[in-house]
């Protein structure tokens, strides 16, 4: 302890402390990824080369450039403190078996956690499309990815199989909630391929309101989640198979009809459904319009007129638009998520569902000010932008790309 008069010694910065990555930084800040970690009893009890938090901002750094190495994700968190003049501190980049183990201890809850924290609907009520007659549109989808081909995660995961035998890797089955007029995920749950993706979606409950209007493919229309998921309060428009038997009860002027899903179940498990028909015109097959069956829980005709629920399903593909961002844009074509371990897969794709969340937030904001719809900007440009202020940060880019490049520029 200093005596009367003398001044304390300095103190030395922590690197945790200083670490930045742009947009990142400013949707999952310090003090809240501080707060996950300790929630969720991941908090350091010593000092380590790699606490908590650098390791969770490093594996949404590793998201951000999927397709660049551990050790030049690690390079392009700190080398930039220094020519910044902002962290003057000795420090050697961790070898990869370091970052491993240090992921590893970390695990895949803050990154769970974290998501759960921040994911949210962003859709105000200037936002273009993101509205039907004042409900919020919503979608629900499924999709895979691929991992790495180790015995761990084929036992978690699972092959898929076809005509000509397994699948070359492992793939853990993704089934995201996406707001239809950002394309924000904004829940989602994830398992091996023995789910199907039935099976994951009624977890989702917890993330749907009064207020919101879902729309979900034929493969997803069953009795129970239809029960599951209108027991949240929020309206579902949801196609069916043709074939389905709904029987005629009541005929609306609008040319939809009254009729209860779940024959063969006994009376008190059916619920009441309004019933749309209507058919399409596929410009590869003239002359055969291909027929279309809706189902929705506003038996009101005046509410929701059969003339426009049709012009209204498409939405739902913005699930497989915002699922494809993730997979082909933000993460690359055809490539293989890096985690050899279960746990570590499940930390991984946390950490992409983060990403995504923080791109489409910064798009969303973009979106407002200039007053335009979302769907006018693109995906691709904006992660570009995401990984140049980081770059920029670090004065070095991780790629053979020229200067002002980003990994996936070329």
């Amino acid at each position: 302890m200093p005596r009367a008069g003398q001044t304390k010694p300095p103190v030395t910065p922590r690197l945790p402390d200083r670490i930045a990555i742009g947009v990142l930084t400013r949707t999952f800040p310090p003090e809240l990824v501080d707060r996950v970690i300790a929630r969720t009893g991941r908090a350091e009890q010593r000092q380590r080369l790699l606490p908590a938090r650098v390791v969770v901002y490093y594996t949404l750094a590793m998201c951000l450039f999927a397709q660049v190495g551990y050790e030049e994700v690690m390079r392009l968190l700190v080398e930039g403190l220094a020519w910044a003049r902002r962290w003057r501190g000795a420090w050697q980049v961790p070898d990869k078996s370091s970052i491993a183990r240090a992921r590893a201890r970390l695990g895949p809850a803050p990154l769970r956690e974290l998501f759960v924290e921040v994911a949210r609907p962003l859709a105000t009520q200037a936002t273009p499309g993101a509205w039907y007659r004042g409900l919020r549109l919503m979608a629900l989808d499924g999709s895979t990815l691929d991992v790495p081909d180790t015995p761990a995660n084929t036992a978690a995961f699972g092959r898929p199989g076809g005509g000509r035998g397994q699948g070359a890797f492992p793939q853990v089955r993704l089934v995201g909630l996406v707001e239809c007029g950002t394309h924000a995920v904004v829940d989602a749950a994830m398992g091996g391929l023995h789910l199907g993706e039935g099976s994951l979606a009624p977890s989702l409950a917890r993330s749907l309101a009064p207020g919101m209007l879902l729309l979900v493919d034929q493969g997803l229309c069953g009795l129970e989640l239809w029960r599951t998921l209108q027991a949240t309060g929020a309206e579902l428009v949801w196609r069916c198979r043709q074939d389905t038997k709904l029987e005629v009860l009541e005929v609306f002027a609008d040319g939809s009809w009254r009729s209860e899903l779940g024959a063969g179940h006994p009376r008190r498990r059916r619920v009441a459904v309004r019933v749309i028909d209507y058919r399409l015109d596929d410009p590869g097959r003239p002359c055969q319009p291909e027929g279309y069956r809706l189902i929705t829980t506003i038996l009101d005709p005046d509410l929701a007129p059969a003339a426009e629920l049709p012009a209204l399903y498409p939405q739902r593909w913005e699930t497989e638009t915002a699922l494809d961002e993730l997979k082909t844009h933000q993460r690359g074509p055809g490539v293989v998520l890096r985690s050899r371990d279960p746990d570590g897969v499940r930390q991984e794709v946390w950490a992409h569902l983060l990403v995504h969340y923080a791109i489409r937030t910064l798009m969303h904001q973009a979106a407002l000010q200039a007053e335009v719809d979302p769907d006018r900007l693109s995906f691709t440009r904006t992660l570009h932008i995401a990984r140049r202020q980081v770059t920029s940060q670090a004065a070095f880019f991780p790629s053979a790309a020229g200067k002002g490049d980003a990994p996936g520029d070329h």
